[in-house]
């Protein structure tokens, strides 16, 4: 299987949404894979209810 190449969401927006959850401080010490899954759930979650409130 072969793994895609960026993402759909820039770089910017995901610090933005990590300041905005309070984790922008582990993401800068430990690199993404220091985010607990439950965070990044909230991440995406966080980015789906923007992407929502922009379609209106």
């Amino acid at each position: 299987m072969s793994r895609r190449r960026g993402g759909l969401m820039s770089d910017r927006l995901k610090y933005e949404l990590a300041e905005e959850l309070g984790v922008a401080g582990t993401v800068r010490t430990e690199g993404w894979g220091g985010v607990s899954s439950r965070n990044c759930g909230n991440l995406v979650r966080l980015a789906i209810e923007r992407a929502e409130r922009a379609m209106m």
